[in-house]
């Protein structure tokens, strides 16, 4: 959530930066509801005070014998018209709403553009695989191997879900332990944390109002959690931390749950987008000035992963159109699928600045007894179901067989192949 105190301060370099993000926000509407709040606000205190002093006087009143009556009235209209103002919320509301469906600012560094095609390639890594066979996709290579199932997953769960048994099974296991592994080797604590958050914890990341459309509900309020962001976020929610402790780093490796309701005919066959998937996630706690820094460490980690499974991917700076609602700077790695002959999204690693410790009260105190707000961060390492595409397809043989990555096989028991 945005520093309303800012925008009033900053009405132009808001205006901008809205249309930077593609968003229909202006300042002028915002301060507008701001500015009435304000003169209730102070309307309220002018009462209170009057209220105030009228119990001095009746007091003082009595103690001298004087007729209090007339002071007796004022008082009570007084509380009459102070009830009224208090109780009339509406306005308050609407501001309190509007600030909660406004996106983050994007950072300097962020470069100017409306969608995907003005994004930036930072780095490229590996070089694509020259196969002597035209390489098949992984949903193809997975149901040929009896491994990975569509239509028994749809009679149970419908569209957008699959199984995986037998080798591919035992390899998303190993994929997820050895993304755990790489996160400790980087002093990430590992948690495992609640996969069921109440409306709160999803409004303190950011989820809520934005999302609730994508996210699953069930029927006595609690939300399925999109990504392990939302209940790692909340591990510090409404707390002050000591400057001394951050950065706080933690990881989890979690199932999300996402409708996927604007994606309509996009990746229906496959793994690549489902309502259920795994993933390994990172998030950090950090004060301003560490928190740039902190994003670049935090994506290599994420690249690191990759590098080690021997997978060709590239480091993509996204544009202020195309970021997500709660980021200010964020990099995509996007790792490349023979079957589509591009690369696809596989980690999102993003800097939220202090825009969900505003909406979640995460605060730290400096050495000299300052309280200030956090910064928080989060990223993929990685989506355990794209990784597992990757492999399948950079990793098959002619046969239909998939190799195992090296740096896996001590996860997989020494397997070599699955076949």
């Amino acid at each position: 959530m945005l520093d309303i105190k800012w925008i009033r301060e900053n009405p132009e370099k808001f205006d901008e930066a809205m249309q930077k993000r593609g968003a229909d926000f202006i300042s002028s509407t915002i301060l507008a509801l701001d500015e009435e709040k304000r003169k209730k606000q102070f309307l309220i205190q002018e009462l209170q005070a009057k209220r105030n002093k009228l119990a001095q006087d009746v007091a003082m009143a009595k103690k001298s014998g004087q007729d209090a009556a007339s002071l007796f009235e004022e008082s009570k209209t007084i509380n009459v018209e102070l009830d009224k103002v208090s109780k009339h919320f509406l306005m308050d509301q609407v501001l309190d709403e509007m600030l909660l469906t406004i996106p983050n600012l994007p950072h300097e560094s962020v470069p100017f553009g409306s969608s995907e095609e003005e994004n930036i390639e930072i780095e490229n890594f590996g070089t694509p695989r020259n196969f002597s066979f035209l390489p098949k996709s992984h949903d193809e290579l997975g149901e040929k191997l009896k491994m990975l199932d569509f239509d028994q997953s749809a009679l149970m769960s419908g569209a957008r879900f699959s199984t995986l048994s037998k080798g591919l099974a035992r390899m998303e296991r190993a994929l997820s332990n050895f993304m755990l592994d790489v996160a400790l080797e980087n002093n990430y604590e590992e948690v495992s944390p609640p996969n069921l958050v109440k409306s709160e914890a999803m409004k303190f990341s950011g989820q809520l109002p934005k999302f609730s459309e994508e996210a699953f509900c069930t029927t006595d309020g609690y939300w399925l959690i999109p990504t392990a962001e939302v209940s790692l976020v909340n591990l510090v929610a409404k707390k002050t931390l000591n400057e001394a402790d951050l950065p706080m780093r933690f990881t989890a490796y979690t199932p999300c749950f996402r409708r996927e309701a604007g994606s309509a005919g996009k990746d229906t066959r496959g793994m690549i987008r489902q309502h259920q998937f795994k993933k390994v996630e990172l998030v950090s706690i950090t004060t301003p000035e560490q928190s740039q820094a902190e994003h670049e460490r935090m994506t290599n980690v994420a690249c690191e992963i990759l590098r080690r499974l021997e997978l060709p991917f590239r480091k993509i700076l996204l544009c202020s159109g195309d970021m997500g609602f709660c980021a200010q700077k964020t990099y995509d790695l996007e790792v490349w699928l023979p079957s589509q002959a591009k690369y696809r999204e596989i980690s999102s690693c993003s800097n939220c600045g202090d825009f969900q410790s505003r909406r979640a009260a995460i605060k730290y105190k400096t050495k000299d007894g300052k309280v200030n707000f956090a910064h928080t961060l989060n990223g993929s390492a990685l989506a355990v179901g794209r990784t597992l595409v990757a492999i399948l397809e950079n990793y098959q043989n002619e046969d239909g067989s998939i190799s195992v990555p090296k740096t896996l096989l001590n996860y997989m028991s020494g397997i070599t192949k699955i076949a």
